[in-house]
């Protein structure tokens, strides 16, 4: 490179000395010839005389600035492609792997151009492919980003949207106008400045909770930058927390729920438990103080036990045994075991049982304890002289059970809540009735782990129907058949 250098340099030195020298030349010429003319003929004609040569000699000297200048050029050219033509006139290989060693073998020049010509093919067929696949992952991206159930809308520094998926738009139910920053957020009326996400990512909030059109979302937003850490724009995520919110909610009612069911039997045991202590009372006083205290206390061991029983249901830990079951006989022996409180309100009960019902594989305590919780309420919330009657029967490979009473029956709104722990239509009837508001929540949880299902139909004053259906034994053959 240095040798390029100094050979351009001693050109254009030689090419500047010639020219001045030829000006030189032409121009002690043309005084002379100037003087001459001024002594002989005048001063206009020495002028005139003066101006033709001069531009004869800039003209000659254009002409061989020119020349040099081509060849010049011709030089250049040559010192900047031989090294370029060395290494195309000498391809080399690798030597075997132990030695490292490079080996240059000469060859023609046809066969490097060869050589040439299937590396430039090879990496256009490389750059294709590698096209390709960056368009395929382009393509995954943008179809997971257009199915996705999040929400995401991109923005530019300006506010301007730049990109948002269909999720976004039904959240938010945004239109075609809808289509920066601030009109986006002044329509759900959410106070956030693009400036401060931005630049002050690190000092502000980056989620925001916000409730419309019925549902909680989340928005998450984040700064985008690129790899010299300059913002670019911004990325916000929205989620569809709804679900998580009532859970929540009902998380929280269960325990306020359980605090007072535990805190009013405590309540009453401990202030009978004191008045007897306090004071002397005859013997029949005591003695409706103690079937208090007794009362409250088995009302509070069967609340412990059924809060047990759905933490064991809920975390799988509660182990039992499937036997085959046959649901007339069972339904059968818990009518047996109600007789007592069927006969106090005087009810009239009807079962009936299908010949045929094929016999069930589950738990057998647990099933049990679901047909007595739903005759039990049928029985408790049925007026006096009532009529029940219960069907066992078998249907699309289902066994079932219903039972039907003309009871009180439940509001239509209550009945989407009635599985609901510790939810009770009317609460001050049910705690002075015994139940403590999770009967029906442990019969769900009972028959989805037998993969089975509960439904309760009702009319508020005409009564209630609920319907048991547990699969049978031999489901798989009766279904091939």
């Amino acid at each position: 490179m240095k040798n390029i250098q100094f050979k351009i340099t001693a050109i254009m030195i030689g090419i500047g000395s010639i020219l001045l020298s030829l000006i030189s030349i032409v121009n002690f010429v043309n005084y002379k010839n100037i003087e001459s003319q001024i002594n002989s003929e005048g001063v206009q004609k020495a002028i005139n005389s003066g101006i033709t040569i001069s531009s004869i000699a800039c003209i000659i000297a254009i002409l061989i600035f020119v020349i040099f200048a081509v060849i010049l050029v011709n030089n250049i050219l040559k010192l900047i492609t031989k090294p370029f033509s060395n290494i195309v006139d000498k391809a080399g290989h690798f030597d075997d792997e132990n030695t490292g060693e490079i080996k240059y073998l000469e060859e023609g020049k046809k066969n490097t151009e060869d050589k040439f010509s299937k590396t430039i093919t090879s990496m256009t067929e490389e750059l294709k492919q590698n096209l390709k696949v960056v368009n395929k992952q382009k393509n995954q991206v943008e179809a997971i980003l257009l199915h996705i159930t999040d929400g995401i809308i991109s923005f530019d520094l300006d506010g301007n949207v730049t990109y948002i998926n269909p999720a976004a738009i039904n959240f938010f139910g945004l239109d075609k106008d809808d289509n920066t920053f601030n009109k986006i957020f002044e329509k759900i009326d959410l106070d956030v400045n693009l400036e401060k996400i931005v630049y002050l990512d690190d000092f502000t909030s980056s989620e925001q909770k916000v409730f419309i059109n019925e549902k909680y979302i989340n928005i998450f937003f984040a700064p985008f930058k690129d790899s010299k850490n300059i913002p670019n724009g911004i990325i916000i995520l929205l989620q569809d927390i709804t679900e998580h919110v009532k859970l929540d909610n009902m998380r929280k009612e269960f325990v306020a729920d359980v605090s007072h069911e535990l805190k009013t039997p405590i309540t009453s045991i401990i202030g009978y438990a004191d008045t007897l202590l306090e004071s002397e009372y005859d013997k029949d006083t005591q003695m409706q103080f103690l079937n208090v205290i007794s009362s409250e206390s088995r009302r509070m061991a069967k609340l412990v036990t059924d809060l047990l029983t759905l933490s064991r249901y809920d975390n799988n830990k509660n182990r039992f045994e499937k036997a085959e079951i046959n649901l007339g006989e069972l339904t059968k022996k818990c009518l047996q075991n109600l007789e007592m409180e069927i006969e106090k309100k005087k009810h009239k009960v009807e079962c009936f049982v299908t010949a045929d019902v094929p016999l069930v594989k589950a738990d057998k305590y647990g099933v049990e304890r679901v047909i007595l919780n739903i005759l039990t309420n049928s029985i408790k919330y049925t007026q006096e002289n009532g009529n029940i009657k219960i069907y066992v029967g078998f249907v699309y490979n289902d066994a079932y059970i219903k039972v039907i009473d003309n009871g009180i029956g439940i509001p239509e709104k209550d009945l989407p809540r009635i599985f609901e722990r510790f939810y009770r239509v009317d609460k001050a009837r049910t705690r002075e009735l015994g139940g403590t508001g999770l009967g029906l929540a442990i019969a769900k949880e009972i028959i989805e782990q037998n993969n089975g299902s509960i439904d309760i139909k009702s009319e508020f004053g005409k009564g209630t129907e609920v319907v048991l259906r547990i699969p049978v034994k031999n489901r798989e053959v009766i279904e091939k058949e």
